[in-house]
């Protein structure tokens, strides 16, 4: 027997002052099976308890919300009897060690998250931060971590339909990898973990356990240092044939009355599945290991339980029904294996070659695990901006930064992605939000995933705020009605007390935007200690980054408006208030190299107000083309929608000002619109009627861009903004060999 030395202790991660809270839980010293099972289900990623406090200022109830956080996924009424189910989730620190892997995996799970209580998948979406392209690992990261995503994604037969990518320094050492599914079951269908019915058979599905992943969620708990390729062990081999499978097969049971809970292995595999099932149901739960189906021989109880292999789903049975669920996973040629039954002894106990090997009071590990309201400090206001430098040709700047990497197209990356398998996706990666249609009905589901981390570093809480109205925004430029969110809240060693700050200040701006938009946070997850240490053991951490996925309802997918130019002639208009805010802008730090100022404030109340008029103009059908206005301010939204239709625009401002302060101002709350000249007066009346500013921009032209300022005209072709887009990513990319 191991002898559990202060050594061994520290190696699962586990702090003095928990090990003492270990020993008080036992009433004894742990074996090695038992603290394993204390280290995977206190760390970070499992248990939250840096984060629980400050999560619960977030709103998480509404009308529309069938469940919140606390399950495997959110859940949100559709109507019809429907219900969307959907989460984000992390795969940071496998993807940076072995990016294929690491990212595969990531879509595996978050697809059994969603799947596992009772919804097909119908859409994945991803969210990547990468560092300075030209650092040297960062091609090889790039290229694996988009394979893994397309291999995994599109072997399983789901849609990746939309998603985001950043590149900034910071990443450099620890690269950003967050999945997203949506799924839709039946309202009456619908899933959960709490294990109940005591006797009653607990049986494992899906793949065999094997030694992958040990240490998984431990590993995920913890910063990177340079010995992070010896981390290789504790990345997860997915299959996404087998994933398949098991999506299939688990759907079918569900289909009957058999199941009374089920939970999918994810982080810890299981031993969280098996934790969560029976701590929600406030019962205990009683495994043999003997009976666990592994794929390699000599698999002791620690390696079984630690084991983060995929493709594996844990599920409590009403008695008698085991034959009929083994026929439909035996069917299906995967593993199935009544491994334990449920107790009602509160106490989690595991047998092995007929010897008990664990046996823990479940309270210590779920609902009493450690939580802590870390030290924090409040970010400092930057400072405002000085010396604010003028654009010289509106054109060539906006050239630039349309090849600049936060701004390229990203084509190569989603050409790489099957978006149309399924044959329900009505809008493709490119626009404001995916859309979706809900298989055989009008309805469409349009999602999104926003961020935009520099805000996040320089204010948090109006980071946060901008987060949810981004996403907000990008619903609505569809037409979408907002219904609500899931988050990533990706941050670096909550134990340094100014990173700590960020996150507080981000819930902060989140929570007050979710209310204020009347968009509630169903899911979640939280990745902490992103940062790589430093020879000197100082942390260099990753920009906040607070990533939210969105989803919103249009009655009729075939109402969803899109960004491209339709047509010549029409009136191009701003809708919204302009402001100016160029702090934080990508002008100021792809054209001159400047990462200061505060980022734009965010008004709520105008966004609602804004927000509700362009869906109701969409409604009518009055809006030929809409786009929200973002990152590189006015100037690159026009182009995005000139390249996305092949049509120019004649822009004629609308007053005096710098032209830079008129075009890569990244004012919150904007979306640009074209109009036919026919529906132009109705669309003015209404506008005044809602109390929404608008202003008009100029018309669309033949293929180019011209800015007629002033101080003179400026041009640029769509064929040299096209070659400038679309360059950079394969200019990046090169050759396969990237993977190499």
């Amino acid at each position: 027997m191991t002898e559990i030395t202060p050594e061994i202790v520290a190696q699962h991660g586990l702090s003095p002052e928990e090990y003492d809270r270990v020993l008080h839980a036992l009433g004894r010293e742990p074996n090695l099976v038992e603290l394993g099972i204390f280290s995977v289900m206190w760390s970070e990623h499992c248990s939250y308890k840096s984060s629980r406090v400050h999560l619960k200022k977030l709103p998480t109830t509404g009308p529309q919300v069938i469940c919140g956080p606390g399950e495997n996924a959110g859940v949100v009424d559709i109507g019809d009897g429907q219900a969307a189910i959907f989460k984000m989730e992390s795969h940071n620190h496998p993807s940076y060690i072995e990016p294929y892997q690491g990212a595969a995996t990531g879509v595996g799970g978050i697809l059994r998250d969603v799947f596992t209580m009772g919804a097909r998948p119908v859409a994945n979406l991803n969210a990547l931060r990468f560092g300075r392209p030209d650092h040297p690992k960062m091609r090889h990261l790039i290229a694996g971590v988009v394979h893994g995503i397309g291999g995994y994604g599109n072997c399983v037969g789901v849609p990746t339909v939309g998603g985001e990518v950043n590149f900034h320094a910071a990443y450099d050492g620890n690269i950003l990898v967050n999945a997203m599914t949506v799924g839709v079951a039946q309202t009456n269908k619908i899933f959960y973990s709490a294990a109940s019915g005591v006797g009653n058979p607990i049986v494992y599905v899906g793949s065999k356990t094997g030694r992958d992943g040990i240490h998984g969620a431990t590993m995920a708990s913890a910063d990177f240092d340079d010995d992070s390729e010896e981390k290789r062990p504790t990345v997860q081999v997915g299959d996404p044939f087998t994933e398949k499978l098991l999506i299939e097969a688990c759907l079918e049971l569900m289909a009957s009355d058999a199941i009374v809970a089920i939970q999918d292995m994810g982080a810890a595999g299981l031993t969280s599945s098996s934790v969560e099932m029976a701590s929600k149901g406030g019962v205990g739960i009683e495994l043999d290991m003997n009976a666990v189906p592994q794929r390699e021989e000599g698999m002791t109880p620690y390696e079984m339980m630690l084991s983060e292999s995929q493709e594996r789903m844990l599920m409590v049975l009403k008695p008698g029904r085991e034959a009929e669920a083994e026929a439909i996973f035996r069917k299906w040629e995967l593993d199935f294996a009544v491994i334990g039954r449920v107790t009602d002894t509160g106490r989690m106990v595991l047998t092995f070659n007929g010897e008990t090997v664990c046996d823990i009071p479940l309270g210590p590990l779920a609902d009493e695990a450690p939580a802590y309201d870390r030290p924090w400090v409040p970010t400092a206001p930057p400072d405002p901006l000085h010396d604010l430098p003028e654009s010289t040709d509106v054109a060539a700047d906006l050239l630039k930064l349309m090849g600049s990497p936060d701004l390229a197209s990203r084509r190569w990356i989603w050409e790489q992605y099957d978006h149309m398998v399924g044959a329900d996706t009505v809008q493709r990666p490119g626009g404001d939000a995916a859309v979706v249609r809900v298989h055989g009905t009008d309805k469409g589901l349009a999602i999104t995933t926003d961020c935009t981390p520099r805000y996040c570093r320089a204010d948090p809480v109006e980071g946060g705020k901008q987060a949810i109205a981004e996403a907000f925004r990008n619903l609505t430029a569809v037409g979408a009605k907002p219904l609500a969110t899931t988050d990533c809240m990706n941050f670096g060693n909550p134990q340094r007390p100014e990173i700590m700050g960020q996150f507080v200040g981000c819930i902060e701006g989140m929570a007050e935007a979710c209310a204020a938009l009347d968009m509630p946070i169903v899911s979640g997850n939280v990745s902490l200690y992103n940062e790589t240490k430093g020879e000197d053991g100082s942390g260099s951490a990753i920009l906040p980054t607070p990533a939210i996925g969105a989803i919103g309802l249009l009655a009729d997918w075939r109402k969803s408006a899109t960004i491209a130019f339709k047509q010549t002639g029409d009136v191009v208009m701003v809708i919204g208030t302009r402001g100016g805010h160029l702090g934080q802008s990508l002008w100021l730090r792809e054209i001159h190299g400047r990462e200061d100022g505060p980022p734009p404030p965010v008004d709520l109340a105008a966004e609602r107000k804004t927000g509700d008029f362009v869906r109701s103009q969409i409604d009518k059908g009055a809006l030929t083309a809409v786009h929200d206005v973002s990152d590189g301010g006015i100037a690159v939204t026009l182009a995005e929608m000139a390249l996305a239709g092949n049509i120019g625009v004649l822009v004629q401002p609308a007053g005096p000002g710098p032209a830079a302060k008129q075009f890569f101002a990244e004012d919150q709350g904007l979306y640009v619109a074209t109009i036919d000249d026919s529906a132009l007066m109705d669309f003015l009346m209404a506008a005044d009627a809602a109390g929404v500013v608008v202003e008009p921009l100029g018309r669309t032209i033949a293929k180019r861009i011209v800015f007629e300022l002033a101080e003179g005209d400026f041009c640029v072709t769509l064929d040299d903004l096209r070659a400038a887009h679309e360059g950079f990513f394969p200019t990046l990319m090169g050759s396969e060999s990237a993977l190499s």
